[in-house]
């Protein structure tokens, strides 16, 4: 059996008026320093953010909520963010900002798969 390593994840959510307060959670991002593992997985549901905001720009926000994926992967297209080390770019991406995408606080736990933890988490906070 595979020892359990520490893993760090965050939740990605569309606040569409941040002064309201309210969001929608669309993702998870997830560090697994020892298993070399970044990844991000994301949904967004059109119907649930509509409740909260009519007239969001659909656009914008898939082109905001899609920059987590390219960061993750790193390499070309993913900007100067994306060629960091995997620890410093899952830091930039939960770092605390007042726009319309956010994380929730960091939250660590013990996993010995990344890839299942992440699956696993996504299926409980997002969908």
């Amino acid at each position: 059996m595979q020892e359990n390593q520490l893993f760090e994840y965050a939740v990605i959510r569309v606040v569409p008026k941040v002064e309201r307060e309210e969001f929608v959670n669309v993702g998870v991002v997830l560090l697994c320093s020892k298993q070399t593992f970044l990844q991000a997985r994301i949904k967004l549901n059109e119907v649930r953010l509509a409740a909260l905001c009519p007239d969001f720009d659909r656009i914008l926000l898939a082109e905001h909520i899609h920059s987590f994926q390219r960061i993750c992967d790193g390499g070309p297209g993913s900007g100067i963010i994306g060629q960091l080390p995997l620890s410093e770019r899952f830091r930039w991406l939960t770092a605390a900002r007042s726009t319309m995408v956010q994380t929730s606080p960091v939250h660590p736990g013990l996993c010995n798969d990344a890839r299942q933890m992440l699956l696993h988490l996504f299926d409980q906070l997002v969908l």
